[in-house]
Parts: C-alpha cells; structure tokens; sequence
C-alpha cells in the first residue's frame, strides 16, 4: 500500500513534468494571442492574418487528404497483416515478420535518398502517390506489429469456435476478433494519424508543387518567410498543431484503453 508521503512526492514530480510540458504550448499561445511584432493587429486577428499569409488553407487540405489516405490503407493492411501472423502458421512467418520490422528500426532519412530515385523512375515525384505510399509503407510496419500483439493475446476459444461452426478465416478475422478490437485498431489509428500529420522530411524531398506542400512544410516555408516575425509565426504553429489536438482529445479514452491492452507479453 502506497504511503502518504509516497503518494504526494508522486504528485509533486507529476506536476514538475506537467508544468515542463506546458510550459512551451503556454509560451506559444501567449506569443500568438500577443501583439503582432509589426504592430496592428492582436489576439485572434493574427490567426486570421496568418492564415491568409501563409496560405494554410490549402495546407491543411493537402496534410487532411495525405493523413486520411494514409491512415485507412496503412489500418486495413495492418489489419490483415497482424492477423496473418499473430493467428496462422506458414513457412517462414518469422523470417517474413522480422523483415516487415526492418520498417521499424530503420529511420526516413536513410531511406529518402534512395526512396527519391525509385520514385523518379516510376514518374511519381511531386505528386500525391509520392508522399502518401512512403508513408503508408512505414506505418504498416509498426501496425503489423501492433496488431500482431493483440491478435496473439485473443481468445483462442472463441476463434477455434468460431471455425468449428464453418467461420472462414476471412470472416473470424472481421466478425469475430475485429470488433473486441476497436481501442488498439483507434489508437493505431491515432499514431499513425499523428506521424503522417507531423511528417516533414518527405514531403520536403518529394514535392515541389506548392499546391502539395502539407501543413507542416507550409510553416517551415512560412518561417523563412517571416523570422522576424514571431507572433505570426507562432500563430501559424497553433494552427498547423490544432486538428492533432482535435483528434487526440476526441479518441483520447480509447487510445489510452488501446495502450494498456497493447502492453501485452508473448
């Protein structure tokens, strides 16, 4: 049982990471609620300001539709993926599994350069195929192993029921094991949606186009733009951040509830 003093000296030293964490979010919102450098506008003015300068509109466009395709095809493949090895039994499944983790343990900027020249020989740079399959490819390797976890913790029971009743392994997978799955297929969901939001190293390689900047490319751009003008520029970060915001605060139950049951042992 934990003491009384236990319990306040963790309070204590969750309140100092709190306060440490906050502290740059407060500092920015200050900055952008704050009187423009430049002088003539403040408060939500310089979101509007910001938004028409550095044309965030067709950013946030571009970075919805890369994370949405992003996010679904990297999901469904996962699913299937983890499926496939966390259920079924085949000739190399373990040396097949390791390779789909090499997508893990080897970072974007090893693979860019390389990445660019395959892309250029199929006529895919600077086009939306471009930046979304990098992407999908590398999240499906953390999402295979994701889902491959949680299918190996099921019931076992309910799915050797399932298929003495007749169930194919397509139907198992997406009427019976599926639905139980909803907080880790939400939070799987939500890091991939987070790391394709936040990607900037691809999309600055891949594309040139400023009809296919993403939102993060977009401030970078809109930085060199105005160094000396903080306000805006932190105004701009608040925007570029917000959806993030949105959607972690709308899925935050269940991507806690995914975590805990995604902390599982083989």
């Amino acid at each position: 049982m934990i003491s009384r003093g236990e319990r306040v000296a963790n309070y204590v030293l969750l309140s100092v990471f709190a306060a440490f964490a906050l502290y740059p979010i407060v500092v920015i919102l200050s900055a952008a609620l704050g009187p423009a450098d430049s002088g003539g506008t403040s408060g939500l003015a310089n979101f509007a300001a910001a938004w028409d300068i550095g044309h965030f509109g067709s950013y946030l466009r571009t970075s919805l539709a890369v994370s949405a395709f992003t996010v679904v095809v990297s999901v469904v493949l996962s699913i299937m993926s983890g499926y496939a090895f966390g259920t079924m039994r085949f000739r190399g499944r373990t040396a097949l599994f390791y390779l789909f983790m090499l997508g893990i343990m080897m970072p974007s900027e090893a693979v860019a350069v390389p990445l660019y020249f395959d892309l250029r020989s199929l006529g895919l740079i600077d086009t939306f195929w471009s930046i979304t399959l990098p992407q999908v490819a590398m999240s499906v390797a953390f999402g295979t192993f994701w889902m491959r976890a949680y299918f190996l913790a099921s019931n076992r029971a309910i799915v050797e029921a399932a298929r003495i009743d007749g169930a194919s392994s397509w139907r198992v997978l997406w009427q019976v094991l599926l639905p139980p799955a909803r907080p880790a297929i939400v939070t799987l969901t939500l890091l991939v949606f987070m790391w394709t939001w936040n990607e900037f190293l691809i999309p600055l390689i891949m594309v040139t186009s400023e009809s296919l900047r993403t939102a993060p490319l977009g401030l970078a751009f809109f930085q060199g733009q105005y160094t000396s003008g903080f306000t805006l520029l932190a105004a701009g970060s608040v925007i570029v951040a917000t959806p993030v915001v949105i959607f972690y605060l709308f899925l935050q139950r269940h991507f806690v509830r995914g975590l805990l049951q995604g902390a599982v042992r083989e």
